[in-house]
Order: structure tokens, then sequence, then C-alpha cells
């Protein structure tokens, strides 16, 4: 145990966890991103509200919920012990510097994990706090849809005036009635707000070059390389996680606030 104990202590140690951290973070922005698209369907929020509840109240979905807060707050905290202990270890920067935007993001993980710690904590407290109601004190509604069962068309989308709700689908006759939070309100209020889309694609952007060397450095500090898989690991961290998922997340607040 004293082993185990003194290699997580160790430098190399806490990049390992802080790889398998990151890998886990990483097939969660996928399945978040997954969930977000349904934002941009035009059914007043009913996909969307249902993908909502469904996150918080399915029970091996609330299990990886944990996991997940404990590895952002893991990887938090080894991010920063790693950059303090590099700074003390080379206090005097290199006098010549690579243009090249991964060298760049190698170099500045500290800085784009802030951005992105900052943004988590204001994105979880304006959505999943709130949402949640913790404090008694929640700004989310609810609202009722009604869709006719033969045609898959919606018939309604009413808000709900202030009372005690719980989240229900049933039927009368051909119609289905929905009956749930409307956190998608919550967004479109939130998204309406200049400022608030402007550090939404800011944070996006710091995941773009966070993950252009995270993604690829993870399977480095593993060990996992190969002359015939590196490329496509690379392909992937690029193009996919660099490229596609901060675009797609930050599509949704310009979006709203242009379109909606």
């Amino acid at each position: 145990m004293s082993e185990f104990k003194q290699t997580l202590n160790s430098s190399l140690g806490k990049k390992l966890v802080m790889a398998l951290t990151g890998l886990f973070l990483c097939t969660f922005i996928i399945v978040h991103l997954s969930g977000n698209l349904s934002l941009f369907k035009h059914d007043n929020g009913q996909a969307f509200n249902a993908y909502a509840h469904f996150m918080t109240h399915f029970p091996p979905i609330k299990v990886v919920s944990y996991l997940l807060y404990l590895s952002i707050a893991v990887h938090s905290v080894y991010a920063l012990v790693l950059t303090v202990k590099n700074r003390k270890a080379r206090p005097i920067a290199y006098a010549s510097q690579s243009k090249s935007p991964a060298s760049w993001s190698s170099k500045n993980m500290g800085l784009l994990g802030s951005v992105l710690l900052l943004f988590i904590v204001i994105h979880m407290k304006d959505f999943w706090f709130n949402y949640h109601d913790f404090a008694g004190n929640s700004t989310v509604t609810y609202k009722e849809y009604k869709t006719d069962l033969t045609t898959g068309k919606q018939i309604s989308a009413i808000d709900l005036p202030a009372g005690e709700y719980e989240y229900a689908v049933y039927t009368e006759g051909t119609t289905e009635v929905m009956i749930a939070k409307d956190l998608n309100k919550t967004v479109e209020i939130a998204f309406k707000q200049w400022w608030y889309v402007a550090f939404y694609v800011l944070a996006m952007i710091a995941v773009s070059f966070h993950l252009l060397h995270g993604f690829q450095s993870a399977f480095q500090t593993l060990g996992w390389t190969h002359r015939k898989y590196t490329p496509v690991v690379q392909f992937i961290g690029t193009w996919f996680f660099a490229v596609i998922i901060p675009i797609g997340f930050a599509l949704m607040p310009v979006v709203y606030f242009f379109c909606r």
C-alpha cells in the first residue's frame, strides 16, 4: 500500500491519474454534446427537457455523475500541483518559443485549465445546481407538452403556473402528455445575454486547445503509443476533440442568441 501511495504522490503517478481522468472526461463530453444537440430541435425544448430528467434521475447515470465530479476535482488539483511544481523547477522561461499551436497549448495547459474550471463552476451553478434546487430558490419552471401519437406532431407546449409538479409521461387517448422541468427555458434566458455567449465561446476555444494537447498527451503518458495507431490518435484528438466537439458546443449559445 505504501508503494502504491508513493507512486500516486510521484510526478509520474500524478500524470497517470491526470491521463485516466482526462480520458474519462473526454468520454463524458461526447455524451454531453450528444444530449445537448437536442437543443437544436424545434420542439419547444421537449426532447432536451426529457434528456435533462433522464440524466439526473436514471440511477446508473447518477453514479457516473459522481465519478465525473470526482474526476474533475482530482484532475484540477493534480493539474495545479504539477503546474506549480514545473514552474518551480523551471523559473526562467526558454529563450526561444515554438510558434506551433500544439506547442502553445502544451505550455499553457495551466491557463487553459483555469479558464475551463471557472467555466465549469459557473455552468454547473446556472444549470445543474439550479435544476436540482438544492437551496430552494430554483428559477426552473415546469412545462406541459402534448403530442399526437398518430402523427407524432406536437400539439401544444404550455408553461405551467407556479406550483408543485412532478415529471410525468402519460396518455390521454391518442395524445401523449409530458410534464417536465423546463431547463430549456433557463438555457434560452442565459444564451440571450451577450456576455454569457462570449464567455461560453471563449471557454470552448480553451477546450479546443486543451484537448489538442491533452488527448494525445494522455495516450503518451499511459504508454499507448505505436507507429501504426499514433497517427489515428492524433487525427481523433485534433479533428474530433479539438475541432468538432468545441464547435458543436459553441454553436448552441450562438444559435440561441441570434436565431431563437
